[in-house]
């Protein structure tokens, strides 16, 4: 069974950068789309980018110029480099596999905390 693991979240300043990955153990379901969420307290958690294993990448409006989402089949790992961060980018960053197609799958990482200062 795929499992994963969110690495690279922390600190830092509005108008930094941070690069969050994910990266996958076990076996990986075929033709699964990974992607990232976040969530805050109190609010529902969200789609920020995701991206097919064909390489097809989707995003929310708020990522769209700032956060590019990138993926290596090969290695089954997932990136999301964050641009331009905002203190209401602060939020617990969750990663995602999900196959829609039968069977299907979906696993959720742990979160990882990303806190943007002002």
């Amino acid at each position: 069974q795929v499992q994963v693991k969110e690495s690279g979240g922390g600190l830092v300043q509005s108008g930094g950068s941070l690069k969050l990955s994910c990266a996958a153990s076990g076996t990986m379901p075929g033709a699964a789309t990974m992607g990232w969420f976040r969530q805050v307290p109190g609010k529902q958690r969200e789609l920020v980018a995701s991206i097919t294993s064909g390489g097809t990448a989707s995003y929310a409006d708020f990522a769209e110029d700032r956060f590019p989402i990138s993926r290596n089949n090969a290695k089954n790992t997932m990136d999301l480099q964050m641009n331009d961060l905002k203190p209401e980018d602060t939020a617990v960053y969750y990663c995602r596999i999900r196959r829609s197609m039968t069977p299907t799958v979906t696993v959720w990482g742990q979160g990882i905390q990303v806190t943007v200062s002002s």
